[in-house]
């Protein structure tokens, strides 16, 4: 099954964004926030419009069973379950 990103249901901060991109690439949502928080001091606040797209761009998972689906989990197999 293909990966689909969405908003994290489980490790938000705002809006599930950034833990949503980090899941989705299989990083720590804090590595991804911390390199989030450096790109807007660097780049003069220009991450913070792309945040803003994001924000209004990517879906929400419906349920937690669709957040763990986008990711390559199963629960039927019973490996990677939290």
């Amino acid at each position: 099954m293909m990966k689909k990103m969405t908003k994290s249901q489980n490790d938000r901060v705002l809006t599930g964004t950034l833990a949503g991109i980090a899941e989705y690439f299989g990083i720590d949502p804090t590595f991804a926030r911390v390199i989030y928080v450096l790109m807007s001091f660097f780049l003069i606040g220009s991450p913070i419009i792309l945040y803003i797209l994001l924000m209004l761009v990517v879906p929400n998972a419906e349920s937690p069973h669709q957040t763990h689906a986008a990711y390559g989990y199963s629960a039927g197999n019973g490996e990677n379950e939290f």
